[in-house]
């Protein structure tokens, strides 16, 4: 008898607590849907800039519509554009993919074919490396609406990072037949790059800088992709000079500040190129710009600040896959760059970890062959490097570095032949590469 109450008050506790939880998770699901996103301050000098102030205009009235109107489906997908835009202009896509993705949420949980919300949540996807999702999402989109510029460039996308390069190339051709313009020249710019074809993709990224308005940010993206395809073919006065015109056209360009820097680092000017990094860095939140500024503490000898910023990087990516793997609005995948970060720091089983995981999300990927292979080679295992690498040169790409990391595994392997043509394709026109692996890939072509 005793036992039995026992079981009673034991069963009572139970669902009393499994009731608590329930009411609990519901809570946070209503707060969640209830969340009412706004536009976060610019740091600096983005903060000056003329679009700024339509920008919180138009948010304004989106966010007082939405609030009016739950329902207004053409607020919600229009305020996720600006969203959208916003993480383009000042890196933070932590908060802005999230914010999106909560208001494209609440259309697809409406209208579950909303072509454009689908679009949108694929566009995200993708940034946050949520590569295989993203496809697959802009694939169902296509069957939607198979006339519509946008999600081909979605689809180019999705097909390249998963490493599906014929089916990108034919999505950029559908591309451009039905609209030829920024988007559809840039992503033809940056194929005949992958397919090695620098003279083509310099006259493509040409036509895209052409086709957009002097200062929106996807011109001066354009404009900043061209200024490096000249820094891979060795011509830094006109990288420099297009990068100096994206900052006059846009001042306070992250992606252009970082490109100035790189100018800088080759000359050697070490303190000209930490001063910019470290601009870059405190307009926006872009980790990218931290592992650029880890090399040149490491080349200024300020090898305690290299370590101390790598490890910033790492905890910071750590958070954002951890988010990834809670919470799809929030969060990326970031084995890749985790990979390299750990490289930086001489953690090689964590980098081979982290390379490893990427690549079983896609193996087809030319970066991320390159990557593994890298790791491998870094760690002295230069056969386990060798097939990777192979991948990674399938698409005939012409990018140095590639070359470089190639040549310099061949050598590794005995293969003097192969890593003496790598080598010199990779050093010929005096490519503006990171000092180490320039210095490396001279001294290994000299003993050959």
């Amino acid at each position: 008898m005793k036992k039995n109450r026992l079981y009673l008050a034991l069963l009572v506790v139970f669902l009393g607590a499994a009731g608590f939880v329930i009411i609990k998770f519901r809570g946070e699901e209503r707060n969640k849907k209830n969340l009412v996103y706004q536009l976060l301050e610019r740091k600096g000098i983005l903060a000056a800039a003329d679009e700024w102030i339509n920008t919180k205009k138009s948010a304004s009235k989106l966010v007082m519509a939405i609030q009016a109107n739950p329902d207004d489906i053409k607020s919600k997908i229009t305020l996720a554009n600006l969203f959208i835009l916003e993480a383009r202009a000042t890196g933070n896509y932590a908060y802005y993919d999230k914010a999106a993705m909560k208001y494209v949420n609440d259309v697809l949980e409406k209208e579950p074919g909303n072509f454009e919300a689908l679009t949108l949540k694929a566009l995200l996807y993708l940034s946050q490396h949520h590569f295989a999702d993203g496809l697959a999402l802009a694939e169902r989109a296509e069957k939607i609406n198979s006339h519509n510029a946008f999600i081909y460039g979605i689809l180019v996308d999705g097909h390249v990072e998963m490493g599906h390069y014929d089916s990108a190339v034919a999505s950029a051709e559908k591309m451009m037949s039905i609209r030829p313009d920024l988007r559809s020249y840039a992503r033809a710019a940056y194929l005949r790059e992958l397919h090695g074809d620098y003279a083509g993709a310099i006259a493509a990224m040409k036509l895209a800088i052409d086709a957009g308005a002097p200062g929106d940010e996807a011109t001066e993206w354009s404009r900043v992709q061209l200024g490096h395809l000249y820094e891979n073919v060795g011509d830094l006065p006109n990288a420099a000079m297009h990068y100096t015109i994206a900052l006059n056209e846009r001042p306070g360009y992250v992606h252009a500040m970082a490109g100035m820097a790189r100018i800088a680092l080759a000359a050697k000017d070490y303190n000209k190129a930490i001063a910019l990094y470290q601009q870059a860095d405190s307009l926006g939140t872009d980790f990218s710009l931290k592992e650029e500024l880890v090399d040149v503490y490491q080349l200024a000898g300020q090898r305690e600040k290299a370590i101390a910023t790598a490890k910033i990087v790492i905890d910071e990516m750590n958070k954002n896959a951890v988010a990834a793997a809670t919470d799809e609005n929030i969060g990326h995948y970031a084995d890749k760059e985790l990979a390299y970060a750990y490289l930086k720091i001489s953690d090689y089983d964590k980098a081979l970890a982290h390379a490893l995981a990427e690549y079983n999300r896609r193996p087809e990927n030319i970066d991320v062959n390159e990557t593994l292979a890298w790791v491998y080679y870094q760690r002295g295992d230069y056969e386990k490097a060798l097939p990777y690498i192979k991948v990674a040169l399938k698409t005939n790409s012409k990018n140095p570095v590639l070359l470089c990391r190639a040549g310099l595994i061949y050598d590794k392997v005995s293969d003097k032949a192969t890593a003496k043509n790598y080598l010199q394709q990779a050093l010929k026109n005096n490519p503006n590469i990171p000092e180490p692996l320039k210095l490396s890939s001279e001294q290994a072509l000299k003993k050959i």
